[in-house]
């Protein structure tokens, strides 16, 4: 099992940035990618981007935040999403996701953090 906990969502103008925090605890061990995804009301989960454990930490972004938008991870609890540039569009509940695979693939999921961009 693992845990997740996120902080750093909130209320920014167009143009402004945040910082997404995530903290795992639990099975660390078998996580083999950290993740953010976004639901916006009416829409369904879609990925933000994704970062794979390993040398290297290869990276995945949505084609709309590229450029904008950067996941890094620290150590093999903590995973952070950079948001510059934000834009009205961006608004969404911004879930945490750790993918494990030792057992099959299971996705484990934070409670989630309001990012909403107005002015």
């Amino acid at each position: 099992q693992v845990q997740l906990v996120e902080s750093g969502g909130g209320l920014v103008q167009p143009g402004g940035s945040l910082r997404l925090s995530c903290a795992a605890s639990g099975s660390i061990f078998s996580i083999s990618s950290m993740g953010w995804y976004r639901q916006a009301p009416g829409k369904q989960r879609e990925l933000v981007a994704r970062v794979f454990s390993g040398s290297g930490g290869s990276t995945v972004y949505a084609d709309s935040v590229k450029g904008r938008f950067t996941i890094s991870r620290d150590n093999a609890r903590n995973v952070y999403l950079q948001m510059n540039s934000l834009k009205p569009e961006d608004t969404a509940l911004y879930y945490c996701n750790a993918r494990t695979t030792m057992s099959g693939l299971t996705d484990y999921w934070g409670q989630g953090t309001q990012v909403t961009v107005s002015s």
